[in-house]
């Protein structure tokens, strides 16, 4: 199995290593059927001396156009495994919006709603002005921006950036 080569060499190195949430049957298709993958996987992890601080879920974005319920089953599984776990999450977050058009405003809304739901992580475009103003204000809003300064930062830069277009 992949863990048994991965765990050992990241223990080694003192990295941190992204676990995904499959089994042998794919992607499990309930939040609570996610959570138990995550926790098996913690613990598999821990075995290794690896601690849950060194393990970064990733509970898997699918596409809303194949599945309707997809992105909604994501967020309570990243819900869950926030409270039962405790551990940073990452996400794909454009993989939600695969195969529809206007792609930015649905991954901008989706990395939103995640963040609230406790990612801590995203794997996304940081050139894209709408994620970089989304992760701002999402920091900002989540309390994470003392006295609103990066946020205020950010926006004298935008408006020095317009005036010098």
């Amino acid at each position: 199995r992949m863990m048994d080569t991965v765990f050992p060499i990241a223990k080694q190195y003192g990295a941190a290593v992204i676990g995904v949430i499959t089994d042998d049957k794919g992607v499990p298709a309930t939040p609570a059927d996610r959570l138990r993958i995550a926790a098996n996987l913690i613990k598999r992890a821990g075995d290794y001396g690896l601690q849950p601080d060194d393990i970064i879920i990733d509970p898997l974005a699918l596409t809303v156009s194949a599945d309707h319920t997809a992105g909604r089953v994501t967020l309570d599984s990243i819900r869950l495994i926030q409270q039962e776990l405790g551990v940073n999450m990452n996400l794909g977050a454009s993989n939600v919006s695969f195969g529809l058009p206007d792609r930015k405003i649905v991954n901008v809304a989706y990395l939103a709603l995640a963040i609230a739901n406790g990612l801590t992580t995203a794997i996304t475009d940081p050139t894209v002005p709408e994620i970089q103003t989304t992760l701002l204000a999402c920091d900002l809003l989540m309390g994470r921006d003392e006295y609103s300064m990066r946020w205020i930062k950010a926006f004298r830069a935008r408006e020095k950036a317009k005036k010098n277009a």
